[in-house]
């Protein structure tokens, strides 16, 4: 009888053993689940309470904001030049200092929404020609005539470099009577040097906004044979001669 009841308290023992082993076994897996469901909260709100990383930080220089973030508002003014083909024109004031944007279109002509098919025929009297905006107390209307006449072939009548025909013509545009000034006073220097300048002084009228696709022609076509040939050329000469004016 006393077997018997020893064999019995035995087995009680055993199994109350097993059943407080697998009770701590079971806290110990729920607090391990909760632990990494924890991180992966934290992951992915991106809360870390470590220093990010340095590839985090590369990334975060590589985005910051352009320069024309940090131009005043206030002083943002236009101007307006052809010279030749506005692939080339465009590309030379974009990476101009205080310049926030430039669009290619046409302007100078007698039509009304010209294309760049129609403009192209020379009957409309437009010329490819750009639209700058610019930041007047950072860079000046002077600055960026001084620019235009620097970055073509002064003498070249009707065209640039390859690119021959009315359509293709320089032509420096003046909204007021100083900005004449500036541009017929650059002219006469240029003639007392021995040059004939061929660029047309003309007041302006309209600028005619060109097609989606010849906008940052150059930036967004490095490959593309004529900007390698002709463009970035042009380019390059301005960054060579206007060092103090490259963004």
């Amino acid at each position: 009888m006393e077997l018997v009841r020893i064999m019995a308290y035995i087995r009680f023992t055993s199994q109350t053993m097993y059943f407080m082993k697998t009770l701590i076994l079971s806290s110990f897996a729920s607090c391990l689940f909760i632990s990494c469901n924890s991180s992966k909260v934290h992951s992915d709100t991106g809360v870390s309470d470590t220093e990010p990383k340095v590839e985090t930080l590369a990334v975060q220089k590589a985005e910051a904001p352009k320069e024309s973030l940090y131009l005043n508002p206030e002083k943002l003014t236009k101007a307006h030049f052809a010279s030749g083909c506005f692939w080339c024109v465009e590309a030379i004031y974009e990476h101009t200092k205080g310049v926030q944007e430039v669009y290619s279109g046409y302007s100078g002509g007698h039509t009304k929404n010209p294309t760049y098919e129609s403009s192209n025929t020379g009957k409309t009297g437009h010329a490819e020609a750009v639209e700058v905006v610019y930041d007047s107390s950072v860079i000046s209307f002077k600055q960026l005539v001084d620019i235009y006449f620097g970055t073509q072939n002064i003498e070249q009548v009707n065209g640039q470099g390859p690119d021959n025909g009315s359509q293709y013509r320089s032509i420096v545009f003046y909204s007021e009577a100083s900005e004449k000034e500036i541009i017929e006073t650059k002219i006469a220097e240029l003639k007392t040097k021995g040059l004939k300048p061929a660029a047309e002084v003309k007041k302006f009228e309209k600028f005619w906004m060109g097609e989606d696709y010849h906008q940052d022609y150059e930036r967004l076509h490095p490959n593309q044979s004529y900007i390698r040939v002709v463009s970035v050329p042009r380019l390059n000469r301005f960054k060579k001669d206007f060092p103090e004016w490259v963004k």
